[in-house]
């Protein structure tokens, strides 16, 4: 909500607020909305602005969106819960940031989906907008309820609430999209649709009912199923332009550039490494020129290069070689993901953003067993090599994040974790006597179209005495030890792998007063409970149980390129602890995307 620039009774709320520069929205860079628009769209980010504000997805849709010929785009923030309050107290409706209108009447609202935490917060939003919660129960006048991001590729949790999910990536999914139903506008809302479904990378849950029996859940449409994700293949034409600069500070204060979409490398657990499949590469030529327009533009004094996997990039050597010169400006360029190798670390030590705090490696597993049960591509000599060239090029304090909980994981594999950190505190001795090692432990949540989506969670007892074994083995002084409670991984599982009658449960736990599940603060495991309760779901058995291998998951009809056969073949590799070799370098593995077209596999015939 942005209030200064128009006269409008929500701005004296602001004063009160917690965080006022959420509200006050003071941006450079941004157009104003058009005068005259056919079809307008308000982009939703379920969180608050500053964590919104770092999303690219945002950055780049926005100005794809404006671009069109009759479309407009504006956006708008979950309110915290003070705000949500005032508002509420004063009878006063959610709004965009650009021109304060309310969300109800715009003609659609588009909903990012970055993780299950967040579904909570939609309903937030909907509801302080004007919106009805539940889809069926919306008028031909209601805006069109769209959702895209990666947990909309499963999607049933929160199928009542949303008219239309996205699949795919949005500068592909989205104009055909907002052109048909600018087209339409004023049609029956069924009949638009209806026309929607009809298009590549759309799933609209009202046409489709679902049916559960002891096999699984069972989808029937009069449209094709299952629905695919669509992809961007050409990176270049999709180069960002500019970029919105907020005046107060956000999580992710810097341009950030993409140097690729998608990751090869296979690891089981990542959900992000299934379904951003196929690779696509922007050409370093390109990314150079963003790179150095949007710093011109932005003012910004950092430039993150953004991948799944950054150091995978074919061309990082030359392409950072070819940025140095930005240093003598006082531009720094930083890569967010690196790999657990020698290389990896030597880049990031030639980066000088890299070397102001400590540096993050993610072995993932303590083990060998459990890194090729993941299928990290990590080896003993991989992580020697990347702590020795850490400490030997000035680091002194290292961050180790770990998993646990993952499949046919036993103690033995949870000293390794320990043993692991032991080690690396020894080759900083060698280095420094100020040489720190934190360990970070997470309880592993099992994600659909993934190798593990047949796997149970560990239960928040098993994976709480899991993290008090390995804290009572470490000995160094030079470790910081530290795992994550339980009690949010849990719901996340429940979630993550959850059918439509979930979504009974999601809009329970929000009428009990559940938002910003993913803040540690305000999440609250009890009202969740309560809220399985009263919709009569056991979450155990969404979260904590083992899937049959001919199971019929409530997300298999949506088609994100990667078989499922594939992921059972991975998922049995798995339990073996057999390595799966990356496609890139050797060789195409048939995960599905060589059905459909994968420059990678073709090159590997």
């Amino acid at each position: 909500m942005r209030f200064e620039e128009f006269d409008d009774p929500r701005w004296p709320l602001i004063a009160g607020a917690k965080w006022p520069s959420r509200y006050a929205c003071s941006e450079w860079g941004r157009t104003k909305p058009k005068e005259n628009a056919d079809f307008r769209v308000c982009f939703c980010f379920p969180d608050v602005y500053e964590v919104g504000m770092s999303y690219l997805g945002f950055q780049l849709l926005y100005p794809c969106t404006k671009n069109m010929d009759g479309v407009d785009a504006e956006r708008a923030y979950c309110p915290w819960i003070d705000m949500e309050q005032s508002l509420r107290e004063a009878r006063l409706l959610l709004g965009s940031i650009e021109s304060g209108r309310a969300l109800k009447d715009f003609d659609g609202l588009g909903f990012t989906l970055q993780h299950e935490m967040s579904f909570t917060n939609i309903l937030t939003m909907l509801d302080l907008g004007g919106v009805p919660l539940l889809a069926s129960r919306r008028a031909d006048a209601d805006p069109i309820v769209m959702a895209g991001g990666p947990a909309a590729l499963v999607p049933e949790p929160v199928a009542d609430f949303i008219d239309i999910f996205c699949l795919g990536d949005g500068e592909v999914v989205n104009p055909p999209l907002f052109d048909l139903l600018k087209k339409t506008k004023g049609r029956a809302r069924i009949e638009r649709l209806r026309a929607a479904a009809e298009l590549d990378g759309t799933y609209v849950p009202a046409l489709t009912s679902c049916t559960y029996d002891e096999s699984g859940a069972h989808f029937a449409s009069k449209f094709p199923l299952p629905r695919k994700r669509l992809i961007c293949r050409d990176m270049d034409a999709i180069a960002p332009e500019g970029m919105i600069v907020p005046a107060s500070g956000i999580i992710h204060d810097r341009v950030a550039v993409e140097l690729f979409r998608g990751c090869s490398r296979g690891c089981r657990f990542c959900q992000a490494g299934m379904i951003y499949r196929p690779i696509r590469e922007r050409s370093p030529e390109v990314v150079d020129k963003c790179i150095r327009a949007l710093i011109r533009q932005t003012g910004w004094e950092e430039c993150s290069l953004v991948s799944l996997a950054s150091c995978d990039y074919p061309q990082i050597g030359t392409l950072l070689q070819s940025l140095s010169n930005l240093h003598d400006d006082g531009i720094k360029v930083s890569l967010p993901s690196l790999r657990v190798d020698n290389f990896s670390v030597g880049l990031a030590a030639g980066l000088e953003v890299m070397k102001k705090g400590g540096l993050t490696l993610a072995p993932e597993a303590g083990s060998q067993r459990m890194r090729d049960v993941i299928n990290k591509g990590v080896t003993e000599a991989d992580l020697d090599a990347a702590l020795n060239a850490a400490f030997e090029h000035g680091w002194q304090k290292i961050k180790l994040y770990f998993m646990m909980g993952l499949p046919t994981e036993t103690d033995d594999d949870l000293r390794g974790i320990v043993d692991l950190a032991e080690r690396a505190a020894s080759i900083g001795r060698r280095h420094s006597k100020r040489a720190a090692i934190n360990v970070s432990v997470a309880g592993f949540v099992p994600k659909g179209h993934t190798p593990f989506q047949w796997a149970a969670q560990n239960t928040r007892e098993e994976l709480a005495r899991k993290g008090a074994f390995m804290k009572k083995q470490v000995k160094s002084r030079a470790i910081s030890f530290k795992y994550h409670e339980s009690e949010q991984s849990f719901i996340e599982g429940v979630l993550a792998r959850g059918d439509r009658r979930v979504g009974r449960a999601i809009l329970e736990a929000w009428r009990l007063g559940e938002r910003f599940d993913s803040w540690s603060e305000t999440f609250s495991l009890e009202r969740w409970m309560e809220a399985f309760a009263r919709a009569g779901i056991d979450p155990a058995w969404y979260a904590q149980r083992e899937r049959a291998e001919d199971e019929a998951f409530p997300w298999d009809h949506i088609d994100t390129g990667v078989s499922k056969s594939f992921l059972l073949r991975e998922y049995r590799r798995a339990r073996e602890a057999k390595v799966t070799r990356d496609c890139r370098s050797f060789g195409c593995n048939a995960c599905g995307w060589e059905r459909r077209g994968c420059e990678w596999s073709e090159a590997n015939a």
